[in-house]
C-alpha cells in the first residue's frame, strides 16, 4: 500500500509561534503544510490571510496547501497565489461558477482543488473531476479543529478511487478532519493520497514517530 502524504494543519498550531510551527513541519519530515483560510461567513471562525502565507513561505520548503473556506473564493485566489500557495482548494458549496474559478487558479500557475463538506455527495463534482488536481473530502464539518472523523465520509474516498481508475483521472484525494492514531488506518484503507492532521501532529511529543505511524508504520 502506498504511503500517504501528511499535511499538518496550521489551524492547530500556536498562532503566536507560526514560524516555529512551520519549521516543526519541515524538520519532522511532513511533505505539505495545510493552511485553513476561514472568513467568518462560510464557517464561523476567522483565521489566516495571504500576508501570513507570504511571511511563512520563506521559512519552509514544503508544499503550501491552501484550503479556502470562504464565500466568493475568486476574490482571494490571486493574493494567495502571489503569496506562495502551491495548491489552492475551493469549496463546491461556496461558488456557482466553479469551473471558472478553478481555471483562474490554474491560469495563475497553481494546482486547483475542489472540496466537499460531509453533506455534499461526490455527484456534485463529477463534471470537475477530469479538470482538478486535488479533491479534498471533509471528514468533519468544517470550521473547528479537534472534531471526530465521520466514518461514512470515507465511502466518498473509496468511490473517488474507483472513478479515478475507471476514467483515468489524475487528481489526488485528500481527507481533512479527525485524522489521528485511531483513524489513520481507516483513511489509508479507503485509498487516500493526502491526510491533513492538525491536533494529532501539534500535540504529539514525538512528531516524527507520529508521521511514520500515520503513513502506516509501527
Amino acid at each position: 500500500m502506498k504511503c500517504p502524504v501528511i499535511a499538518p494543519s496550521l489551524l492547530a498550531s500556536d498562532f503566536a509561534r507560526l514560524g516555529d510551527a512551520v519549521k516543526e513541519i519541515d524538520t519532522n519530515g511532513a511533505e505539505w503544510t495545510h493552511i485553513d483560510v476561514m472568513d467568518g461567513v462560510f464557517v464561523p471562525p476567522i483565521t489566516f490571510g495571504a500576508k501570513m502565507l507570504s511571511d511563512i513561505r520563506p521559512l519552509s520548503e514544503s508544499v503550501m496547501d491552501v484550503h479556502l473556506m470562504t464565500v466568493n473564493p475568486e476574490n482571494h485566489i490571486e493574493s494567495f497565489a502571489k503569496a506562495g500557495a502551491d495548491y489552492i482548494t475551493i469549496h463546491e458549496e461556496a461558488s456557482v461558477h466553479l469551473h471558472r474559478v478553478l481555471s483562474a487558479i490554474k491560469d495563475l500557475g497553481k494546482k486547483a482543488g475542489i472540496s466537499i463538506v460531509p453533506s455534499t455527495p461526490i455527484t456534485a463534482i463529477l463534471e470537475l473531476l477530469s479538470f482538478v488536481d486535488l479533491v479534498l473530502v471533509m471528514t468533519v464539518n468544517p470550521g473547528y479543529g479537534g472534531q471526530k472523523l465521520i466514518p461514512s465520509c470515507l465511502d466518498k474516498v473509496k468511490d473517488l478511487v474507483k472513478l479515478r481508475e475507471e476514467k483515468g483521472y489524475s487528481f489526488l484525494i485528500s481527507v481533512d478532519g479527525g485524522i489521528n492514531r485511531d483513524t489513520a488506518s481507516l483513511a489509508r484503507d479507503a485509498g487516500v493520497d493526502v491526510m491533513v492532521s492538525g491536533e494529532a501532529f501539534f500535540k504529539a511529543e514525538n512528531k516524527r514517530e507520529l508521521l511514520a505511524f500515520l503513513r502506516g508504520g509501527q
